[in-house]
């Protein structure tokens, strides 16, 4: 981990990895959009297919069918959890890995945001299985989001403490 306390950066550089997150996740979107039908898959190796979804609901396609308000609900709770991010980012720049975390969050939650805006769903494809066993589709919104997660936890072991108190 010593390489990562070495990359020091600023919130403005943070912020920017957020963009370039987001601009990665919607170009990838458009290209499987503009080469896949709704529901076309694509055999890429023994545990992994390309598939064109729509995903209305949340992770693992949660609350998809309740009717719309979902849409609405996620969008709120996004643009709410995107706010307090940009803000524990100015706070905590100087906190690498608790800062890299917060802004692949930051990125794969505002590139879902987008597609919530847009279309009334998030474009997922990235689809892996074993045999018949197909975990859900999702997108590279969703692996910033869960890397950046995966990175909360792992930053949370080291011991600092990154709450709303002072200090």
């Amino acid at each position: 981990m010593v390489w990562i306390e070495v990359m020091k950066m600023s919130f403005p550089q943070w912020l920017s990895l957020s963009a370039l997150i987001i601009v990665l996740d919607q170009l990838s979107k458009a290209w499987i959009t503009g080469h896949f039908g709704y529901g076309e898959s694509l055999y890429v190796l023994g545990v992994f297919n390309l598939v064109l979804a729509h995903n209305t609901g949340a992770a693992f396609s949660f609350l998809s069918d309740a009717g719309g308000m979902q849409r609405w609900l996620f969008s709120i709770i996004a643009l709410a959890a995107s706010v307090w991010i940009v803000w524990l980012l100015r706070r905590h720049a100087a906190q690498t890995l608790f800062a890299l975390a917060l802004s692949m969050i930051l990125g794969g939650a505002l590139g879902n945001l987008i597609d919530r805006i847009a279309y009334g769903y998030v474009v997922d494809f990235l689809q892996f299985h074993w045999g018949e066993h197909y975990f859900p589709a999702f997108n590279l919104a969703d692996s910033a989001i869960t890397c950046g997660a995966a990175l909360l936890i792992l930053e949370g072991f080291t011991g600092k403490k990154h709450g709303t108190a002072a200090g």
